[in-house]
């Protein structure tokens, strides 16, 4: 018997759909537990108002909630585009692609918030390996693991050139790198810190084991125009 071989389509089918359900579960969770800071920001989103909604880490919360039912029909739209066309992995790709925006872009717009002091306080730079890691607290460590936990999630499902855990810890470190320069040179009263590099790559890296399962390889990466066809050979 082949131990190796993958699991029926039935099989695979249903770890999807009970996937689907446990993130559900978890944003529905998530949603209730913040329900109350959440609410505060419903007045000026609902208004259209960047004061209090866009400027305000409660009201991105929000809108990346309330956004999420776009962001699956807009999956849905690609999986389909991608299965008339005959591409393989529809739904795969097209969730990793829709994931990976929608599940960044919300905390790197969070961590690129100006302070109070933005434009007059001077770039702080924190360059000492762990000593701002103690002063985060768990509020700020879990926050830094999940700026690209989406990204280092995603992002090897998608490109197999990624589909590596030291590629994604590199991936993560020059993402969050840039952001801590941007930061330092925007003037945004913020400290550039090394901690927060170290601290989202591994965010990535460990999203990325997460997902281990359903990387792709460079084998699903050909598209069935790029695998050989086979030679005819003239009779007689």
């Amino acid at each position: 018997m082949n131990h190796n071989a993958s699991p029926p389509s039935p099989t695979r089918r249903a770890l999807g759909i009970l996937l689907v359900g446990l993130a559900v579960l978890g944003i529905a969770g998530s949603a209730y537990v913040l329900r109350m800071p959440l609410m505060m920001s419903v007045p000026a989103c609902m208004a259209g108002r960047w004061h209090g909604c866009f400027d305000t880490f409660n009201g991105v919360v929000l809108m990346t909630l309330v956004t999420l039912p776009l962001a699956v029909l807009v999956a849905w739209a690609l999986a389909r585009r991608r299965r008339a066309a005959g591409a393989p992995s529809a739904w795969r790709l097209s969730l990793a692609e829709v994931g990976m925006v929608h599940g960044t872009v919300p905390f790197v717009w969070m961590t690129m918030m100006p302070g109070s002091g933005a434009g007059i306080v001077p770039g702080r730079v924190s360059l000492v390996p762990l000593r701002d890691l103690v002063t985060m607290g768990t509020l700020g460590t879990v926050g830094n693991l999940l700026v690209f936990a989406a990204l280092g999630f995603f992002a090897p499902m998608r490109f197999s050139a990624l589909a590596s855990l030291p590629r994604i810890l590199a991936l993560g470190a020059g993402c969050s790198l840039l952001v801590e320069t941007a930061q330092y040179v925007f003037r945004l009263d913020r400290v550039s810190s090394v901690d927060d590099v170290l601290v989202n790559a591994a965010g990535a890296a460990l999203a990325a084991l997460a997902s281990r399962r359903w990387w792709r390889t460079a084998a699903q990466a050909k598209t069935p125009s790029d695998r050989p066809r086979p030679t005819l050979v003239p009779a007689g």
